[in-house]
């Protein structure tokens, strides 16, 4: 067909070829990059979660801790009060006739002993716990104030020879240290098994310890 001769009716048109038709995009770098940076974006965020966990359990755990404390602190004085009652009760049972022939003096004791074992109780339940070391047991300058010191031929230096006064703490908190007799330097007696930390009496037998021992009551 020459340039001058037209299609005829109904026959389509010689399809044309361009130089502007695209080729296809092959490459893959766009999607490479682009799945890169939402890797970094997860791993933030995963960071960011973690991060916001570690605060939320930090939160928790002081608040729990500063709930612990002003609950120890509101009953603190209440409970050095009633140490008094305590202290009273015991002394009562020191001389109380527990054999004694007459019913009413007999029940009376009997009565002190079950109020006195109420009474401790009601301390345990609450969080109040005495102290009241064992003959023997090593001195402790944390739950244990010194009033006295005496020679021993049963309890060797710095041990408990005498609890004089009970102790009592509220929460894992000193209320009121425990007051005791220990045994003097040159004590012969046995060792404690246990040995508490930064015990004064340790180097008894060392002159240049300078260990010493409170004598106020």
């Amino acid at each position: 067909m020459t340039d001058d001769e037209t299609p005829a009716a109904g026959e389509p048109p010689e399809a044309e070829t361009g130089a502007d038709e695209t080729p296809p995009n092959t490459s893959l770098g766009g999607a490479e990059g682009e799945l890169e940076s939402l890797r970094t974006e997860v791993a933030s965020l995963r960071d960011q979660m973690l991060r916001v966990a570690a605060d939320a359990e930090n939160t928790r755990r002081r608040t729990e801790r500063e709930a612990n404390d002003a609950r120890a602190f509101a009953i603190q004085k209440f409970a050095r009060d009633l140490l008094g009652v305590a202290d009273n009760l015991q002394r009562a049972m020191l001389h109380a006739p527990t054999d004694a022939g007459d019913p009413l003096v007999k029940n009376l004791a009997i009565g002190l002993a079950m109020t006195e074992k109420e009474l401790m109780g009601a301390f345990e339940r609450n969080g109040l716990k005495k102290i009241e070391p064992l003959q023997g047991a090593k001195f402790d300058p944390h739950q244990h104030q010194a009033v006295q010191e005496q020679p021993s031929d049963d309890v060797a230096a710095g041990g408990v020879v005498q609890v004089i006064q009970p102790g009592y703490e509220l929460f894992g908190r000193l209320v009121r240290p425990a007051m005791v007799v220990v045994a003097a330097r040159g004590s012969a007696g046995p060792e404690a098994a246990e040995a508490a930390p930064q015990n004064p009496y340790a180097a008894a037998n060392d002159p240049s310890s300078g260990a010493a021992v409170d004598t106020k009551a």
